[in-house]
């Protein structure tokens, strides 16, 4: 049946990128080969090449389908009728709970992509800025209606917003910070009672950020 046909190929298909995140997250891009792509998966190595061209379009693929989820969660919590600092809470909580329930691909997205714009990450330019961009669009409506302060570059405060939780990811990653569920936690608070207490007004009334 061509239904099952096509199930079955989608399944093989997301059996060999499940592999890819291993094999990345494990030996890194560079270090590995497509054969070992296969290995992983338990298939044959022509197989892969029936779906992919090359390992370099296997991680293109993997961080393709994960950002285009961020986008898309970016988006929807920002047509949400909600403060920004709720919006950025929302937005941190998402790429915290993105590590803890798949670190590895989080590891390969980070460490192979993202951290990488003179390298493979510079293909992906476009992608990463428009995140960023998304972000910027909250600080930049929150300053138009007097919540934060617009003395500081909606572009700037996005850059450090994603880049103080790219930093925390990193620690995870590496082993430099402890990971559980009381520190993901403690990350979300963090992040973001340090970028929005930054960007109020100064003067204004300022409410005391939960304990960290």
């Amino acid at each position: 049946m061509p239904g099952a046909r096509s199930q079955a190929a989608a399944d093989k298909r997301r059996a060999l990128l499940d592999a890819a995140v291993r094999v990345f997250a494990r030996r890194g891009f560079h270090s590995c080969r497509v054969a070992d792509i296969a290995d992983e998966a338990g298939v044959a190595y022509g197989l892969l090449y029936h779906y992919f061209g090359s390992k370099e379009e296997v991680l293109d693929t993997l961080f393709s389908e994960r950002w285009a989820i961020l986008l898309e969660e970016i988006a929807a919590v920002d047509a949400r009728d909600l403060p920004a600092r709720e919006k950025l809470a929302e937005i941190a909580a998402f790429v915290v709970d993105s590590y803890s329930h798949d670190p590895d691909l989080m590891k390969v997205i980070v460490v192979e992509v993202t951290r990488a714009a003179n390298s493979f990450g510079r293909t992906h330019l476009d992608e990463i800025r428009r995140a960023y961009d998304l972000i910027a669009d909250v600080v930049r409506r929150a300053q138009a209606d007097g919540t934060f302060d617009a003395a500081v570059a909606p572009e700037f405060a996005a850059l450090t917003f994603y880049g103080a939780l790219e930093q925390i990811l990193t620690g995870w990653i590496f082993g430099l910070l402890p990971a559980g569920e009381e520190e993901f936690e403690r990350a979300k608070r963090a992040v973001v009672a340090t970028i929005c207490d930054g960007l109020l007004i100064p003067g204004a009334g300022r409410a005391r950020p939960p304990a960290l």
